[in-house]
């Protein structure tokens, strides 16, 4: 399946994914908010997509190509999902964890009050 996708569209996606990544890491990082961090993912790879086929457009022989830019975005938004994703995810292992601790600390209190 790879073989069929132009090595060309291949490295728009791969830079979609990175500057997607880029986005929305800053962002969560910066306000710890999800929702403003997936925004952030996809405008990013958007943006950096569509100012280098700008950039390409100046040039001689070449254009402005909207494949190139919807598989820069593709690679943005494809990678903020799993982000996302994995960011819920981690909150919820992390908040189990902290549940059982707590449990287990009141657990040793008592056991101390009892001795």
């Amino acid at each position: 399946m790879l073989g069929q996708i132009p090595k060309d569209k291949q490295l728009h996606y791969g830079a979609g994914i990175i500057t997607g990544t880029i986005g929305y890491e800053y962002v969560y990082i910066k306000t710890k908010d999800r929702k403003k961090a997936f925004i952030a993912g996809i405008t990013t790879s958007f943006l950096v997509g569509a100012f280098k086929e700008t950039i390409d457009a100046t040039q001689k022989g070449n254009k402005f190509d909207a494949k190139d830019l919807l598989a820069t975005t593709l690679g943005g938004f494809t990678v903020t999902i799993n982000l996302n994703y994995n960011e819920k995810l981690n909150n919820r292992i992390i908040n189990s964890f902290r549940k059982r601790n707590k449990r287990s600390r009141k657990k040793r209190k008592n056991i101390k009050r009892n001795l």
